[in-house]
């Protein structure tokens, strides 16, 4: 568990339970209206409690997975998600998406999730190999990325189709040794 203070109030980072599920839900459903840079839309992830639960169950019981919530006031206000790979000459990388409600854009709360994936990810000795995709032109993000460690390392040309429009995806790693 890590705390910050933002606006004199205290937010936790902590393991994500099953029984954030429902929370997690609601949260997902909020931030895929605020913004265009997620893998998926508003109320597009359609998901049900039970394969809520059975997700979460599923980070929870891997020794290369986390996922992690950011909470204020008892509400989600951030996630981080992490896996590793399945198999065993895949299993020491893997790939993380980060997200953060828009109010609290800006303070800080996505670069804490963060680092605690890369403490998480150097105390597990089992993770070698941090990954993630952005879209090319969330500049701030890769701003933020590159300021933790991350390096580019390729580019995938029209992963995104947001409204007709193509976009490609920057990926960038960060080794762990």
């Amino acid at each position: 568990m890590k705390e910050l203070m933002i606006e004199n109030k205290r937010v936790i980072i902590r393991p994500a339970t099953i029984d954030d599920a429902e929370a997690l839900i609601n949260y997902m459903n909020v931030i895929g209206g605020e913004s265009d840079f997620l893998t998926f839309g508003p109320k597009e992830l359609n998901i049900t409690l039970d394969a809520e639960k059975s997700i979460l169950e599923g980070f929870i019981n891997k020794d290369n997975s986390l996922f992690i919530v950011a909470v204020l006031d008892g509400k989600i206000i951030g996630s981080l998600s992490f896996s590793g790979g399945g198999r065993k000459r895949l299993a020491h990388a893997g790939e993380f998406g980060v997200s953060v409600l828009k109010e609290f854009w800006g303070k800080g709360i996505g670069k804490e999730l963060i680092r605690y994936l890369i403490d998480w990810a150097k105390e597990t000795k089992v993770i070698r190999k941090i990954n993630l995709r952005t879209r090319i032109d969330n500049e701030r993000a890769i701003r933020l990325y590159k300021k933790l460690g991350f390096e580019e390392e390729g580019i995938i040309r029209r992963e995104f189709l947001i409204d007709g429009k193509f976009y490609d995806t920057l990926m960038m790693g960060m080794l762990i040794d």
